[in-house]
């Protein structure tokens, strides 16, 4: 999938949590929804976006798919 299109993707649902003051609060939240809809390739290809300096994520996202990047295994 086109890495833009991931980011604009993974934005937009930041944009649904950004009312909730707790930005620890969001992140988790964000990742849990990555979690649960994402197909797993577009997981490890928004992870590998981020550990190449995520471009295109916002502040939120940036600290979600930090939290799925701890959690996936380390690049081959």
């Amino acid at each position: 999938m086109n890495p833009e299109h991931l980011a604009t993707m993974a934005n937009e649902i930041s944009a649904f949590f950004a009312a909730t003051p707790d930005r620890e609060q969001v992140a988790r939240e964000i990742a849990n929804h990555l979690k649960r809809y994402w197909d797993p390739r577009m997981r490890r290809q928004i992870v590998a976006q981020y550990r190449q300096g995520g471009e295109g994520f916002n502040e939120h996202v940036r600290r979600a798919v930090a939290l799925l990047a701890e959690e996936a295994p380390p690049p081959s």
